[in-house]
């Protein structure tokens, strides 16, 4: 069997979200850096893969996919067996859970979370200055949604039930750069939240990953 190629960068968010799940599925894989800032997204070898041009793109044999989330799935599902069960897939009803809080993270959080990481770590890389007014509008729609978790976190360990599932993972790359922004405070003061955090953020898979998140240097 040919090794996974995951086609990305290590700061990537979306590359984090899948390099976190093969990881906990115990997976071999080679990471092929895509240069963002050099363009190479953009080039035809690239677009051959993903024709969106956006990182990552999956190689086994002769199957390619992007959309980490979808990814996340097929990694979940092929090696189901394997590793930790992200996905829950001998019980229907603690699945089903999981499939809701994924489509919760997709749909509410990250619509939230990702214009605030944005403007903080990508924004000055380009030579922009931040835009307040864009942050201060976020924190309040991410706030609303971490509401939302810190009720269900009062009554479950993890997003989907008292297990750690895929729709945790999900989360780690845009908390891990939320946390590094004054807007840290959203995750630190909601004390069902901050937990849950830590105890997702501590997981050997996601460390591993997080040692090479160095975006722009911070």
């Amino acid at each position: 069997m040919a090794l996974i190629k995951l086609h990305g960068a290590p700061m990537s968010t979306c590359t984090c979200r899948v390099m976190t799940c093969l990881h906990e599925k115990g997976v071999e894989f080679e990471l092929v850096r895509v240069e963002l800032f050099a363009g190479e997204h953009k080039q035809p070898p690239f677009l051959a893969k993903n024709p969106f041009g956006q990182i990552p793109a999956l190689e086994d044999d002769d199957l390619i996919l992007f959309e980490s989330r979808a990814i996340t799935a097929y990694v979940s599902e092929k090696f189901k067996d394997s590793g930790y069960d992200l996905i829950r897939h001998q019980n229907l009803k603690e699945a089903a859970m999981v499939k809701v809080w994924l489509e919760v993270e997709a749909h509410q959080y990250q619509p939230a979370i990702s214009p605030i990481v944005y403007q903080y770590f990508v924004a000055p890389i380009q030579g922009k200055t931040p835009d307040q007014t864009i942050i201060d509008t976020n924190m309040e729609k991410l706030g609303k949604v971490l509401d939302i978790y810190e009720a269900r976190l009062s009554t479950t360990k993890y997003l989907a039930g008292d297990f750690y599932s895929l729709a945790d993972l999900h989360h780690l790359p845009y908390g891990y750069y939320l946390l590094k922004t004054p807007a840290a405070s959203l995750i630190n003061d909601r004390p069902h939240v901050k937990a849950w955090w830590e105890d997702i953020s501590s997981r050997p898979a996601f460390k591993t990953v997080a040692e090479g998140m160095n975006f722009g240097g911070k």
